[in-house]
């Protein structure tokens, strides 16, 4: 592929109004910068040795976790996005023969931020960014299919509709082992004809 062809088809992608070029444009990506390397790199006097793969860019790994949120995605699925589509690819600042973030790397990533108690003001403060210049993020339209099944939950009628008003059946509170056992965050989905009790 030449870089004519590869220009033509982010020409055609800007024709069809790429979103990811408006949110790329009004988010100052360096400003995360200093916040996100205090998480993501070790200090070099804590650093064993400069050998090995140079890790991934601090921007670059939230920019993936802003694409996963937008497009809720897990993380073997944006790895594949990643490596699939040209405008996540431009999103990301990279080109074909460039590495692209594993699925594991992502996970990493995202637990670090969690582990720092920055994941949430990090999220805040881009969505603020981008309500200062009008628009607001809503989720995207792929959807990772992959479908993770648990055990199933045999509920009452009661406990059921206590469950999805967000409270816990009474008779749970003073059986903590059946409370347990019972996930009450999954729930039932059909596909391609079949029933599964899980996550998405």
């Amino acid at each position: 592929m030449g870089f004519f062809d590869l220009s033509d088809r982010y020409a055609s992608l800007d024709a069809k109004k790429d979103p990811l070029v408006e949110i790329d444009a009004v988010v100052p990506w360096e400003e995360f910068r200093p916040t996100l390397e205090r998480v993501w790199r070790k200090p070099d006097a804590e650093r064993k040795s400069r050998a090995g793969r140079k890790p991934m860019d601090a921007v670059l790994m939230f920019k993936t976790l802003v694409l996963s949120a937008l497009y809720n995605l897990s993380d073997d699925q944006i790895e594949y996005q990643v490596r699939d589509r040209l405008s996540f690819m431009r999103f990301l600042g990279l080109g074909l023969e460039d590495r692209v973030p594993d699925a594991k790397t992502v996970w990493l990533y995202r637990e670090a931020l969690a582990q720092a108690g920055m994941g949430e003001a990090l999220f805040k403060q881009f969505d603020g960014y981008l309500a200062r210049q009008g628009y607001i993020a809503r989720g995207g339209q792929i959807l990772d299919a992959s479908i993770v099944p648990v055990p199933r939950n045999h509920n009452t009628r009661d406990e059921n509709k206590a469950i999805k008003n967000g409270e816990v059946p009474e008779d749970w509170a003073d059986k903590p082992a059946k409370r347990s056992q019972k996930d009450v965050d999954a729930r039932w989905t059909r596909k391609h004809g079949k029933s599964y009790y899980g996550y998405r």
